[in-house]
């Protein structure tokens, strides 16, 4: 069956299974500086798998949208101790860290009021 013929959430599907265990695409991902440096590399594996997926696509269909939303503007809010878990929230500017028992001490608050 041609891949182009499939919906485009199965290609992407597709493209995700096969990022799966791909070392070299997996570091080149990894090394990029942001979403658009990753989309060209996203988009060179489509093209070498035959997907014939375009930007739009991948820009709109989870997970890779969600990747790329998060090589854009990395994580909103942060639990824990402020070290960075990923490399690419090293350069991310607009972090808000918050400490874990902080966090959880407001959670218990909202429920309290809430009634949970």
């Amino acid at each position: 069956m041609d891949p182009k013929t499939m919906p485009v959430n199965k290609r992407v599907q597709l493209l995700v299974e096969a990022l799966d265990g791909a070392e070299k695409t997996n570091e080149a991902l990894s090394n990029c500086d942001d979403a658009e440096s990753m989309m060209d590399v996203l988009l060179g594996a489509s093209e070498k798998m035959d997907l014939g997926l375009t930007k739009d696509d991948l820009m709109t269909t989870p997970p890779i949208r969600d990747w790329i939303w998060y090589k854009n503007g990395g994580a909103i809010l942060r639990v824990g101790d402020g070290v960075p878990r990923y490399q690419q929230d090293k350069n991310s500017d607009n972090l808000l860290y918050v400490g874990g028992g902080l966090l959880i001490a407001l959670l218990f608050i909202v429920g309290m009021l809430t009634g949970f």
